[in-house]
């Protein structure tokens, strides 16, 4: 099973890994688009406005600037390390034994603007880059991505749960993954879509998916899972699941 997570806009910073080797990554036939994204990066850090403009960076986000001028030589960390916020909270790979660690690194990947894909433990700096950002002189990141990296995820032979958001799984889809909705269900049967808490929802799911021990490889068996584990799951049969929570 593979798990394809958002990225964060936010990330850790530091580390204690080597530079950036992008050969190294999961994918390496990914390198030369990543090799273009990243010297366009290091390259439009010497222009400040300008990356604002291609970035959507205010002047109190200019760290972030910064750190894209030193992707070559930043130290890196582990992907699931590195990115931070709501749904990496709910992760909580710190709180992970090693064996479930190991696993969660193998299980889940990232789908990245800038690496495209990244496995859990793959080693990577901090860098600012959005899936909707366009950069100068550029094709658009979905332009630059689906010839590439649609081909290796139509390769993966086990099941797929992509939790990504429709703007990183736009830039390559996986045909017949296994989508996840969340849907807020209030005491009189009335529901909604689950918005705000979306990406907590969604983290949680990928920590049990990350540490189970079991492998399904079809949707139903997913679904036999995710209810064995106390979650209200609905599905039709199709690859759409759909998490339904108590509303808050």
């Amino acid at each position: 099973m593979l798990v394809l997570l958002p990225p964060s806009e936010t990330k850790a910073a530091g580390g204690d890994g080597p530079p950036l080797e992008l050969a190294a990554l999961t994918a390496p036939e990914l390198t030369p688009v990543r090799t273009e994204l990243v010297e366009a990066l290091v390259e439009l850090a010497d222009d400040v406005p300008a990356s604002r403009t291609a970035l959507g960076l205010s002047p109190k986000q200019d760290e972030e600037i910064a750190r894209n001028a030193d992707l070559w030589t930043a130290p890196t960390r582990p992907a699931l390390q590195r990115y931070t916020g709501v749904l990496y909270d709910a992760l909580d790979v710190g709180s992970m034994t090693r064996v479930q660690r190991s696993r969660a690194a193998h299980r889940l990947a990232v789908g990245s603007a800038l690496f495209g894909l990244v496995r859990g433990g793959d080693q990577i700096p901090a860098y600012r880059l959005s899936a909707g950002s366009a950069l100068p002189g550029l094709p658009t990141l979905r332009a630059l991505w689906r010839p590439a990296l649609a081909p290796v995820l139509a390769a993966v032979d086990d099941l797929v749960v992509d939790l990504r958001s429709g703007s990183y799984a736009a830039l390559a889809p996986v045909p017949g993954a296994v989508t996840v909705g969340v849907l807020s269900e209030r005491p009189d049967g009335t529901r909604s879509v689950v918005s705000h808490f979306n990406k907590a929802h969604k983290g949680r799911l990928a920590r049990l998916l990350a540490t189970t021990t079991a492998e399904p490889d079809t949707p139903t068996r997913l679904r036999g899972l995710l209810r064995r584990a106390g979650l209200h799951v609905e599905h039709d049969g199709g690859s759409a699941v759909t998490l339904v929570v108590p509303a808050p």
